[in-house]
């Protein structure tokens, strides 16, 4: 379970689990102040459930569990503090399973209060996040509930790589798709789908948190140091195997953007669109606008904004 790279007919899948449940993709032009020269798409996939794209993944992975009868009693359980413990406590609640997730005493209380309004049962327990999941882990030894965020990263991953389905249904002309990366499942979803429709997927990390990055430089899997503005949600320490595979085989680029460049593209999006992002899916726009990734003449991009789990006082000035 999970060593498997996920391919196109895991998205395929995925995408015929997930219809009628999670919310199709919208998708805008970007303002001209953003893209002068046109030909740059905006993916509104922080419109989802649970506020990013995570809920995808998490539907295809219960419903397939509940179709194969392999889901415990017990449930789900989590020990990750952000966007992906949201988008499991959605999809337990939407599919009426048990959802307990672990937080460390230093996660933020937003987190908490949101997973308790969407059902889980949350434990505050231990200092750190490396504390919390160990409580998981013996958590689920003991109830033989299953680990959401590391049973089965082929599920997830196709979950997440149904964007690219639905979006080049919407721009059939698109060349380049560009996402931000933290483990890498997304962006080895997409990969899948990029493959088989012969479209360029860009890969884009901050500098303090370059997972992927770092695994193409050493041609292996490695451990990084994360210390960015978008480590909530980007902040793994480091990336999928399969990631690593498909940027090594795909039509595959991977860059890395400065944190001031992140704010200043997340705060460009609310100022022209009227947007709040988070941190994470300014990540992706900042590669163009910093100029990390330069496109090429008349290329058609698409630029997935993964997520919304933010606070957005800071963009009201």
């Amino acid at each position: 379970m999970g060593a498997r790279t996920p391919v196109f007919d895991d998205v395929t899948a995925a995408s015929r689990r997930i219809a009628g449940i999670v919310r199709p993709l919208t998708v805008i032009d970007a303002d001209a102040e953003l893209a002068p020269s046109g030909g740059i798409s905006l993916a509104l996939e922080f419109l989802q459930h649970s506020g990013s794209f995570k809920a995808r993944g998490a539907v295809n992975l219960v419903a397939a569990l509940l179709e194969s009868d392999r889901l415990p009693r017990a449930g789900l359980v989590s020990a990750t503090e952000g966007n992906a413990a949201i988008g499991f406590a959605w999809a337990a609640k939407r599919f009426g399973v048990p959802a307990t997730a672990f937080l460390s005493r230093s996660a933020a209380p937003a987190t908490a209060r949101r997973l308790r309004e969407l059902g889980a049962e949350v434990r505050v327990t231990g200092a750190t996040r490396a504390e919390a999941q160990h409580a998981a882990r013996r958590f689920q030894e003991d109830t033989g509930a299953i680990e959401a965020y590391v049973y089965d990263e082929v599920l997830t991953s196709a979950g997440a790589g149904t964007i690219l389905l639905e979006l080049a249904a919407l721009r059939p002309d698109l060349d380049t798709v560009v996402c931000a990366v933290g483990a890498g499942g997304m962006f080895s979803g997409i990969a899948a789908v990029a493959e088989k429709l012969s479209i360029r997927v860009v890969g884009v990390e901050p500098e303090g948190s370059q997972a992927l990055h770092a695994a193409l430089a050493a041609d292996t899997v490695r451990d990084v140091e994360i210390d960015s503005v978008a480590a909530d949600s980007l902040g793994a320490h480091r990336v999928s195997p399969a990631a690593l595979a498909w940027a090594k085989t795909a039509d595959a680029c991977s860059v890395v953007v400065r944190d001031d460049a992140i704010i200043d593209a997340r705060l460009q999006v609310w100022r022209h669109h009227r947007l709040a992002i988070e941190h994470g899916s300014a990540t992706a726009l900042a590669a163009l606008l910093a100029g990390a990734y330069r496109p090429r003449p008349g290329e058609r991009i698409g630029i997935v904004l993964c997520g919304a789990n933010t606070d957005p006082t800071d963009l009201i000035r």
